[in-house]
């Protein structure tokens, strides 16, 4: 008798299956939830409980480019996938186990791509969508161990997952263009609220003479005005540029931007204990050389995020521009070195770190901190904001972190005792 998987009183194979499959739908269940809090948070304190360093770190993979389709997150395929091994496992038969065998190869292979994808393109690695990727080539190595020989799938099976599949996709894709109003409305206002809950820091003592942005000759004149403190080689400061570049648009003649250098990597930044990202401080070093022509290198460098990382490339860059001189030139030096000091000049946000600016990317909105990325409706909800009202007095809070609510929780007041 020819072995099965699920069928012929395989028993212990099918539940190694069945937990399989069950793995899959979690780690897409997961994966899908933080699709939609990353892009679309309800509020400004949020985060992902996976992004534990500059590699393994979920929100890059949930701003990449192949995050969704349409609207439809790469999760719920990997969910639909995951649905059909659970039932195949629950409900044996011979044409269902052809089917998945058939589907779990393709799934191998995308599993495959994407992890190639996001070692060597995306330089970080989902700890989440890594779950997904185990219990995928699980069920492929059980399908390809005790599965039937190759045949052909069942097509009345793929027809109805088909069908299934895009009323499913379809159910996602209103879901995320409803995401994306809400976040112009009531989530937007929620932000805004949140952001003036803040009490004032004061700007750096040293504001960097190199700004994307430019309203006003003297910084303070500006209506809005943002700090940020970046590094050229962080993919949250990739998707923070995207933001601003359209809010800049929108927004000229009002906004002022200065580009406070902070590279995540120990030859020039002493916060960093290793090189997080090689080659940052010679980016920022090159876009530092001139003030003038600041704007187009740094332009430059976002656009071809993924090539900048390589050493010629960068070389290419400093002779296209002329400033070959700026890596050994002292005066440059002095002058980045100077401006990643003034992150040391706020309160520290965590012990481990003597800086208060210790992350990529750090904004200071109208002398009011948020640390991490936020959408563009959020930002342009608190520029308008700014706009209309020109501030409002400051809070209790001292800073905003978009992953940890750093604010201090108030001990709740003991009930009163029995009087004696």
């Amino acid at each position: 008798m020819a072995e099965s998987l699920t069928v012929e009183g395989a028993g212990r194979r099918r539940f190694w299956n069945l937990l399989a499959g069950a793995g899959m739908i979690a780690a897409s269940v997961l994966t899908i939830q933080h699709f939609f809090n990353a892009n679309f948070p309800e509020s400004i304190f949020r985060g992902s409980f996976c992004d534990l360093s500059a590699f393994f770190n979920c929100d890059s993979s949930a701003y990449s480019p192949i995050a969704h389709f349409h609207g439809v997150p790469m999760g719920y395929f990997g969910l639909c996938a995951g649905l059909l091994v659970v039932l195949g496992a629950l409900f044996p038969s011979a044409a269902f186990e052809r089917t998945n065998k058939f589907l779990a190869f393709f799934n191998a292979l995308g599993v495959v791509g994407l992890f190639i994808y996001s070692v060597f393109f995306l330089k970080s690695l989902c700890l989440l969508c890594c779950g997904y990727y185990v219990f995928s080539l699980l069920s492929f190595f059980l399908f390809w161990r005790y599965g039937p020989g190759w045949s052909f799938p069942s097509v009345k099976l793929l027809a109805v997952f088909a069908v299934v599949a895009l009323a499913g996709a379809y159910g996602f894709q209103l879901f995320y263009e409803a995401k994306k109003e809400a976040q112009f409305g009531g989530v937007a206002m929620k932000v805004v609220k949140e952001y003036y809950s803040l009490g004032e820091v004061q700007n750096p003592s040293f504001i960097s003479p190199c700004w994307t942005a430019r309203a006003s000759e003297r910084f303070e004149d500006a209506p809005i005005r943002v700090i940020e403190y970046v590094d050229f080689l962080c993919p949250d400061c990739l998707f923070l540029y995207k933001q601003l570049k359209q809010l800049e648009k929108e927004y000229e003649g009002k906004v002022n931007i200065a580009f406070q250098f902070f590279p995540l990597e120990a030859k020039c930044n002493t916060v960093v204990e290793k090189d997080l990202h090689p080659g940052a401080c010679a980016l920022s070093l090159m876009a530092a050389y001139d003030p003038a022509k600041f704007k187009a290198i740094h332009d430059e460098i976002f656009e071809n995020f993924e090539r900048a990382k390589s050493p010629e490339w960068r070389a290419e860059l400093a002779k296209k521009y002329g400033v070959e001189a700026a890596l050994t030139d002292p005066a440059v030096k002095d002058l980045v070195q100077r401006i990643i000091n003034t992150g040391a000049e706020y309160e520290k946000t965590s012990d481990k770190y003597a800086h208060g600016v210790r992350s990529t990317p750090t904004l200071i909105v109208n002398n009011r901190m948020i640390i991490g990325t936020l959408p563009y409706a959020h930002l342009k909800a608190i520029f308008e904001s700014l706009l209309s009202e020109g501030g409002r007095a400051g809070g209790e809070g001292r800073f905003m972190e978009n992953w940890v609510d750093t604010r201090p929780k108030k001990k709740p007041t003991p009930p009163p005792g029995p009087k004696k």
